[in-house]
């Protein structure tokens, strides 16, 4: 559900306080939305994704996490539930100002606009190479690169190599 709030820019302790309540607020370009936070069958759905990233260039570490706050350069503040890096981010208290090299995000029921709408464009926009979007209850993959007019689509489980070198099977 994609939601505008009140609030123009939460501030990072005020998406923080929202979590301990169970709703994750992000800010993408400005615009706030929120969801529930997920449930155990998404949590499990990324755990599965995780331990299939791998390295198969060096030119990339593929070092990944979930869930975690991501500062994009115009101070959006999103919560990608995989972000994928080629190098060890710095931050480990702070939100990561790194350009993740891809994300995937994993659609739960009724944040479909959000996850496959709103994100892939932003994403795109501010350098992120991959973009994959999975689809649990139908088993759809969508595939964004800014190299691409329209997404490509497969059917999961499906393997894919990233443009930075990792490989992930979604």
């Amino acid at each position: 559900m994609i939601s505008q709030n009140l609030i123009s820019q939460p501030n990072l302790e005020m998406l923080l306080e929202a979590d301990e309540l169970g709703i994750r607020l992000e800010v993408t370009g400005g615009l706030t939305t929120w969801e529930l936070s997920p449930m155990k069958s998404h949590q499990k759905v990324v755990d599965r994704i995780r331990a299939s990233i791998k390295v198969t260039l060096e030119t990339c570490e593929c070092v990944h996490y979930a869930d975690v706050f991501v500062r994009f350069c115009d101070s959006s503040l999103k919560r990608p539930d995989i972000s994928v890096f080629c190098r060890e981010p710095i931050e480990e208290n702070t939100p990561i100002t790194l350009t993740p090299a891809a994300v995937i995000e994993v659609i739960s029921k009724g944040y479909e606009a959000k996850d496959l709408e709103l994100n892939p464009p932003f994403y795109l926009g501010a350098g992120v190479l991959d973009i994959l979007v999975l689809d649990p209850a139908t088993n759809e993959v969508w595939h964004f690169r800014a190299d691409l007019e329209q997404p490509q689509k497969y059917v999961s489980p499906m393997t894919l190599k990233l443009e930075c070198g990792c490989e992930v099977t979604i």
